[in-house]
């Protein structure tokens, strides 16, 4: 067979997995398919996710039927403003044994897993929240020198209440721009929140069963990596990264009047991988400009900030995301 038709075999292989994941998921999670795509897009695409919504929403059974589903060993952190460092990723004790010899004896911190849950990361101080800076990039962490490889895949899922700042720490950009998106999680509509209703009150409780291995989920990473992207869809995603820095000469008007500063070259990294997992999850064998419009604003939202007068104005960057966007893409089309 040839590399493309291989190619291609493994594609449409992947994504009948990944169809029968999502179903497995839908068990348990009702409605939520862009949060559900977009948490699985991070997890194709290698990243991390930052959850964003408001207690009671699904976002911990979320990451729960994600690491049963797609068959990854799970730890959660309760942030909190006394964790330390160490709580995160462990420490060396020193042990005395039988014949009186004394030698340091490493244990691992919940850290040393493949699916981290970090509950509410915003609650921990600074110093603690940097504590997971080297793990999220080269997932390792070194402690007393010694440099300490996590499992493979490595994945966090942090979450964020964007209404309640109160005793809260806000994240550093460097930590911000580690996560590959960041995830809106709304609340459900009328129907959805019915259906909720039946299958949450009940006597029984839907089960996930387990679709993936870490081994399958490796493999996917690297089948995500080879899809083909057309020029245009390059060029779009360039045009776009480029078009929301305030300094850069194509820049809308827009931006440079609300934007303070705008996504790094990580931003175009992140699209050109997280729209090629959407169209994977979404059945097709390459991604199109509506994955990159898709893909927009959890990839860009964390990487930019409006400037303070804009804020005063009442400016909302999605808004300014979004204007971005469709004015791009229609010059594409156009073009």
């Amino acid at each position: 067979m040839a590399e493309p038709e291989k190619l291609v075999a493994h594609i449409e292989a992947l994504g009948a997995d990944l169809a029968e994941a999502k179903r497995a998921i839908a068990t348990r999670i009702i409605g939520q398919r862009a949060v559900v795509d977009l948490s699985l897009a991070a997890m194709l695409s290698g990243g991390h996710a930052l959850l964003m919504g408001l207690p009671g929403l699904g976002k911990t059974l979320l990451v729960d039927t994600l690491s049963t589903v797609m068959g990854l060993s799970a730890n959660r952190i309760q942030f909190t403003p006394d964790l330390m460092p160490a709580d995160i990723l462990g420490s060396e004790v020193l042990e005395t044994a039988a014949d009186g010899t004394r030698s340091f004896r490493f244990i691992q911190g919940p850290v040393f897993c493949q699916l981290l849950m970090a509950d509410e990361i915003n609650r921990a101080s600074p110093r603690t929240q940097s504590a997971l800076l080297q793990a999220m990039q080269e997932k390792e962490v070194t402690i007393a020198g010694d440099h300490r490889p996590l499992p493979r895949p490595f994945h966090v899922l942090a979450t964020q209440n964007p209404i309640e700042q109160e005793g809260t720490y806000p994240l550093p950009e460097a930590q911000l721009d580690r996560f590959l998106v960041k995830i809106d999680v709304e609340y459900p509509d009328r129907d959805t929140e019915r259906g909720i209703l039946l299958a949450t009150t009940g006597t029984a409780e839907a089960k996930a069963h387990q679709v993936f291995t870490p081994e399958r989920l490796i493999e996917a990473q690297k089948i995500v990596r080879q899809m083909p992207v057309g020029e245009a869809v390059v060029e779009l995603i360039l045009d776009l990264v480029r078009a929301c820095r305030p300094s850069d000469s194509g820049a809308p008007q827009v931006v440079r009047d609300t934007v303070a500063w705008g996504p790094g070259p990580r931003a175009a990294q992140a699209l050109m991988l997280t729209v090629r997992a959407h169209a994977l999850l979404d059945g097709r064998l390459a991604p199109s400009p509506e994955d990159v419009a898709f893909m927009a604003r959890p990839v860009l939202s964390h990487r930019m900030a409006l400037s303070f007068a804009a804020r005063a104005e009442g400016a909302v960057l999605e808004d300014v995301i979004d204007e971005v966007t469709s004015r791009i893409t229609r010059i594409e089309a156009a073009a």
